[in-house]
């Protein structure tokens, strides 16, 4: 055979990922921006391409907008200073709600007022994830702002902290029907979504509420009783499993357990202050 002409092109499955096919992916300007600089740097470096995976390119982007192992600044302009980190993990929060836009994706849709996409600061140490909406955040567009949402508060405020200090999201971001329990395909659904919170925000520890939010996060069939008290893991991230408010409200007897769990938690973040 010949020699391929300069205009021939290879099968579409064999073609890398080149920086201008990256951009063509989603013309929204903060993801343009965050790619641009990421392709900039890492073609400094010698690279060519980027990978084609999704989360790989979303795991070089967040490289360089932190420090490198010995402490030095980026190599790059993304993260000037933890501020301007800070207003990055916002616009990409910005971004991700903007793809949510009115969402229609799952039956849930259907009897919602608002969408409950999350709160709480964007460089949280400690992310909770609760199940979903009951009628007071759908009411409201935030999560645990009923009675259940109050005991959460009050637990947070006792172990030192600030509300606001914290991020706080659900597993679905839209009320069920009579505070049911989301079905399986409306948590896979909306489960993504929850995921790129994570990934944006990169709390230290994750703490589930319940066994809906743990099972869900951590792909376990196991109840919370047997999953609460140890630490589990969420793609590199330590995850507490422990009872959900509203099951305190109703069990109150078990809140020990609870701040047992949430003790466990303050050590896990000291040690990881230490290291």
């Amino acid at each position: 055979m010949g020699r391929k002409t300069r205009n021939e092109k290879a099968p579409l499955a064999r073609q890398p990922v080149t920086c201008k096919k990256v951009l063509r992916m989603n013309n929204h300007t903060v993801i343009r921006d965050e790619l641009l600089k990421a392709m900039t740097f890492y073609r400094e470096l010698g690279f060519e391409f980027l990978p084609s995976k999704e989360e790989v390119i979303h795991t070089l982007i967040a490289g360089i907008t932190t420090k490198n192992e010995k402490g030095s600044e980026p190599c790059n302009q993304v993260a000037e200073s933890p501020g301007a980190y800070m207003v990055n993990k916002k616009q990409a929060l910005d971004a991700l709600r903007d793809e949510i836009g009115d969402c229609q994706r799952c039956r849930l849709s259907n009897g919602r007022k608002n969408i409950v996409f999350g709160e709480g600061s964007v460089d949280a140490d400690i992310m909770f994830v609760g199940e979903g909406p009951g009628r007071d955040e759908d009411i409201q567009a935030r999560p645990f702002v009923g009675t259940a949402g109050k005991l959460l508060t009050n637990l947070i405020v006792k172990l030192g902290i600030k509300r606001d200090e914290v991020y706080i999201a659900n597993i679905v971001k839209c009320r069920p029907p009579g505070n049911r329990n989301p079905e399986e395909d409306e948590i896979s659904t909306c489960i993504p979504f929850v995921a790129r919170q994570i990934e944006i925000i990169q709390p230290r520890v994750i703490v589930c509420l319940g066994r809906i939010a743990a099972q869900a996060l951590l792909k376990t069939g196991k109840p919370i009783s047997r999953l609460r008290g140890d630490f589990l893991d969420f793609n590199g991230i330590a995850v507490m499993p422990t009872f959900h408010p509203a099951y305190l409200l109703r069990n109150p007897k078990d809140k020990w357990l609870t701040w047992e769990d949430m003790q466990k938690v303050l050590e896990k973040l000291k040690n990881i202050a230490e290291q």
